[in-house]
C-alpha cells in the first residue's frame, strides 16, 4: 500500500495525523484558558466529556492518531537513516535554512510522548478512565474528589513546582515540535509555494508561539494562585 511503502504516502500520513492533533491542543487549550476564568464552566466541559460514548469514542480515536503519527514518524526517521547511510556519522554544520527543530524532530517527539504519558496518568487515568470504572471518588493528595471536578486536578497538580517544571519543558518540546510541524505538514497536503511557504513557517511560529504561551499561562497561574492561598 502506497500509504505505507512510498516515501509520499508516510509523509501525507504524518501530516494529516498532526493536523488533526493540532486542531485538539487549540481545542484542549481553549478548555485550559476556561478554567481560568471559571472553575464551573471548566468542570461543565469535563462533565460533557466524562465517559460518554462520544467522549470515550473520541479518546479512542485521539489515541489511535496519535500511535499512527508517532509510528510513521519512526518509519520516516529510519527511511532517512538508511538512505544516509554512514553519513550520518559524519561531523556536519546544520545546512543554512534547516532549523534544529527539523533536524531532530523524532527526539522532540519522543519528550513530547514521554510527558504525555505523565498527563495521562494526572488527568485522563483519575478522571474519565475512573468514571468508566464506575468510581464517583478518587484519591488526590490528601482527600478524594469526583472524576469529573477537573478545576481541582488542575489546582492540585499546579501547586507542585516539580509538575510545574515538568510541564514547562512539555511545552517547550511541543513549541519546536509545531514550528515545523506546521509548516511542514501544509507542504506536504500541498497547499502551499514559494510565495506561501514563507507565510506558513511565520503562521506556524505564530500557532506555536500562542499554543506555548497559553498553556504556559494557565500553568504558571494556577502554580502562583496555589502560593497564595486561592486568595490572589
Amino acid at each position: 500500500m502506497w500509504l505505507i511503502h512510498s516515501s509520499i504516502g508516510r509523509k501525507l500520513v504524518m501530516s494529516i495525523s498532526g493536523i488533526v492533533l493540532l486542531v485538539f491542543l487549540l481545542f484542549h487549550l481553549s478548555m485550559n484558558v476556561a478554567a481560568v476564568f471559571s472553575a464551573e464552566a471548566y468542570n461543565t466541559i469535563c462533565a460533557l466529556l466524562g465517559a460518554n460514548w462520544y467522549a470515550v469514542a473520541a479518546t479512542v480515536a485521539l489515541v489511535g492518531i496519535i500511535a499512527l503519527h508517532f509510528a510513521y514518524a519512526a518509519m520516516i526517521t529510519l527511511q532517512n537513516r538508511k538512505a544516509r547511510g554512514n553519513d550520518r556519522y559524519a561531523v556536519n554544520t546544520r545546512p543554512k535554512g534547516v532549523s534544529w527543530a527539523s533536524q531532530n524532530m523524532f527526539v522532540i517527539g519522543i519528550i513530547v510522548i514521554g510527558f504525555m504519558i505523565l498527563h495521562l496518568s494526572q488527568f485522563w487515568y483519575k478522571m474519565m478512565f475512573a468514571e468508566l470504572l464506575g468510581h464517583h471518588e478518587v484519591t488526590l493528595g490528601n482527600g478524594s474528589v469526583n472524576p469529573q471536578d477537573g478545576a481541582a486536578f488542575i489546582r492540585y497538580y499546579f501547586s507542585h513546582l516539580w509538575v510545574v517544571i515538568a510541564y514547562l519543558i512539555w511545552y517547550v518540546a511541543l513549541w519546536f515540535h509545531l514550528t515545523h510541524g506546521i509548516w511542514s505538514a501544509i507542504q506536504t497536503i500541498g497547499w502551499s509555494n514559494r510565495v506561501w511557504l514563507k507565510r506558513w513557517k511565520t503562521i506556524g511560529n505564530i500557532v506555536a508561539t500562542l499554543i506555548f504561551l497559553g498553556f504556559a499561562f494557565v500553568t504558571l497561574f494556577f502554580y502562583a494562585k496555589s502560593l497564595c492561598g486561592g486568595s490572589c
